[in-house]
C-alpha cells in the first residue's frame, strides 16, 4: 500500500513539473498587432496560424490559414484551415495595391499573372506583361480560368466583398488569400497589412522595418499637426449622378483628416463605410468648409471651371469662391498603390494642405491648387 501511494505522489509530481514547464518558444507565441482589427498571427514550431477576421462578421473567422515553409515536409496533425506553403510562387494578384505590396517587399517576379493590368502602373509589372512573363488574366469579376491553369498558378490574392465568391477560381484548389486590408479604419491598421503579406512572401524582417519607418514617420506627422493654431474644416469628393457619397467618422478618410489637424464637417456620420446624401445636405453641412479634396481620373485637369460646367451649384461653397479645391488626379499618381503601404506619405499632403506653415519647404506628393481653367 505504501509503495502504491509513493507511485502515485510520484506521478502526480512528475505531472505538475510537466504542466508548469514553459512551452517552446515558437509553440502558439502571439505576435502582437498594434494598429489592425482584420488579422492575427500565431507561430508554431513548424507552422504560423493567420486568422483573418470577417469585416462584416464580428462573431465568426473569414480565413485560417497554416502557413508552412515550403522546404519542409508537411508537418502531421496540423489544425483546420488553409494550407499555405511559403514563400508563395506563381502569385495571381487582382488589385494593384496587393502588386504595390508584392513589388515593395521586392518580390514582383513571384507573379505569375494580373487581373485589370490598366490600372497598374508599377514598372515591374508593365515590364513584365509586354514580355510574357506575366499574363494578362482580364476581369477581377470574370479572370481567364484557362490563362491561369495554363501558367500554373499557385495561389490568388484578392480583396474581399461581403457575399460574393470566387466563382470558377474558387473551385481550382488553390489558396485564395483573402486580403480585407482595405477593410481597415486606420491608416496604420491598413499599413500592418503588410506584415501579413510579408510572411506569405518569405520577407517578415523586411516588411517588418517598413512597417515600423511608416509608423515612425506617420506618428511624428500626427505630432506635428496637433501644434497647430487651428483646425480648418473639410470635406471630401463630388456628387456622383444624384448622389454625393461621404465617409464616416470611423473610416479611413476621417482618421486622416483629424491626424493631419482638421476638423471633418462629416464628423457626426458614425460607421467606418460612406453613406449617401443629397447635394442639398452635402451643401447645407458643407457651405462654409475652409477646404474641399477632390479624387478623379480623367483625361483633363480638373478645373474650377470645369466643376462649373459639370454642376453650377458648386459655385455657392466657400471652398469653390476662396479657390481653396485640392484635387488629386488618381490616374497620374501612385495615390491608390502607395497610400494603403505608406500612409505616412498622405498625411504629409494634407498637413501641408491644412497648415502649411508647418511644412514650408514640402512639395505635394497627390493633391494640388486647381486652377481657375
Amino acid at each position: 500500500m505504501k509503495q502504491l501511494w509513493l507511485f502515485a505522489w510520484v506521478c502526480l509530481v512528475t505531472a505538475c513539473g510537466q504542466a508548469g514547464k514553459p512551452s517552446s518558444p515558437e509553440a502558439g507565441r502571439q505576435d502582437t498587432i498594434r494598429y489592425a482589427k482584420g488579422f492575427t498571427i500565431q507561430r508554431h514550431e513548424a507552422y504560423i496560424l493567420a486568422e483573418i477576421a470577417d469585416p462584416w462578421d464580428s462573431v465568426r473567422l473569414l480565413q485560417r490559414y497554416v502557413l508552412v515553409d515550403r522546404n519542409r515536409p508537411l508537418p502531421d496533425n496540423l489544425p483546420p484551415g488553409t494550407i499555405v506553403r511559403t514563400p508563395l510562387e506563381d502569385v495571381v494578384v487582382y488589385s494593384s495595391v496587393h502588386a504595390a505590396i508584392i513589388d515593395e517587399l521586392r518580390e514582383t517576379g513571384r507573379i505569375a499573372g494580373v487581373c485589370e493590368p490598366q490600372y497598374m502602373d508599377l514598372l515591374a509589372i508593365q515590364d513584365g506583361l509586354r514580355d510574357g512573363r506575366i499574363a494578362d488574366l482580364g476581369l477581377s469579376t470574370a479572370p481567364n480560368i484557362e490563362k491561369m491553369i495554363d501558367i500554373g498558378a499557385g495561389c490568388i490574392i484578392a480583396s474581399p466583398l461581403q457575399n460574393v465568391d470566387y466563382g470558377p477560381a474558387g473551385k481550382l484548389g488553390i489558396p485564395i488569400i483573402e486580403g480585407a486590408d482595405y477593410m481597415e479604419a486606420h491608416p496604420l491598421g491598413r499599413a500592418e497589412w503588410g506584415r501579413f503579406y510579408g510572411l506569405l512572401l518569405g520577407k517578415p524582417e523586411m516588411a517588418d522595418s517598413i512597417f515600423r519607418a511608416t509608423e515612425e514617420r506617420y506618428l511624428r506627422l500626427r505630432s506635428l499637426a496637433q501644434t497647430a493654431a487651428r483646425r480648418p474644416t473639410v470635406f471630401p469628393e463630388k456628387r456622383y449622378g444624384s448622389i454625393w457619397y461621404v465617409p464616416g467618422n470611423d473610416s479611413y478618410v476621417a482618421h486622416l483628416f483629424r491626424d493631419a489637424g482638421a476638423a471633418y464637417v462629416f464628423d457626426y456620420i458614425p460607421g467606418q463605410g460612406s453613406t449617401p446624401l443629397s447635394f442639398e445636405t452635402v451643401l447645407d453641412r458643407a457651405i462654409h468648409a475652409d477646404i474641399w479634396l477632390i479624387k478623379y481620373n480623367q483625361t483633363n485637369d480638373l478645373t474650377c471651371a470645369g466643376l462649373r460646367t459639370e454642376y453650377a451649384p458648386y459655385e455657392n461653397f466657400d471652398a469653390f469662391k476662396n479657390r481653396r479645391i485640392y484635387a488629386c488626379h488618381t490616374g497620374r499618381t501612385p495615390y491608390y498603390e502607395e497610400s494603403p503601404i505608406h500612409p505616412d506619405y498622405l498625411l504629409r499632403d494634407l498637413i501641408h494642405i491644412f497648415h502649411p506653415e508647418l511644412l514650408p519647404d514640402y512639395s505635394p506628393r497627390y493633391y494640388h491648387a486647381i486652377k481657375d481653367e
